[in-house]
């Protein structure tokens, strides 16, 4: 699997529209997102440009990819990285 190296929060922010999440609050540099699909669901992503690999993999993909039942790979997939 290749993780892409040059994604900023902002970026990784609004592709997970397309999973239903919303922003709900920013606390300085984070990004707090919340969706109702698949149950209610809170991601916090870090508005850096770019992501560090173990913060985007680690923090956000693996949970993201977790609560929606899909694989990292998948889920990048379908975010269009």
């Amino acid at each position: 699997m290749k993780i892409p190296r040059d994604i900023h929060g902002a970026d990784l922010v609004r592709a997970l529209r397309a999973l239903g999440y919303e922003r709900v609050r920013q606390d300085g540099s984070h990004i707090r997102l919340t969706t109702q699909f698949n149950g209610v669901h809170h991601l916090t992503v870090p508005a850096h440009k770019p992501l560090k690999t173990g913060t985007l993999v680690k923090g956000v993909l693996k949970p993201l990819a977790e609560h929606h039942g899909l694989t990292v790979e998948e889920l990048l997939a379908r975010l269009g990285f």
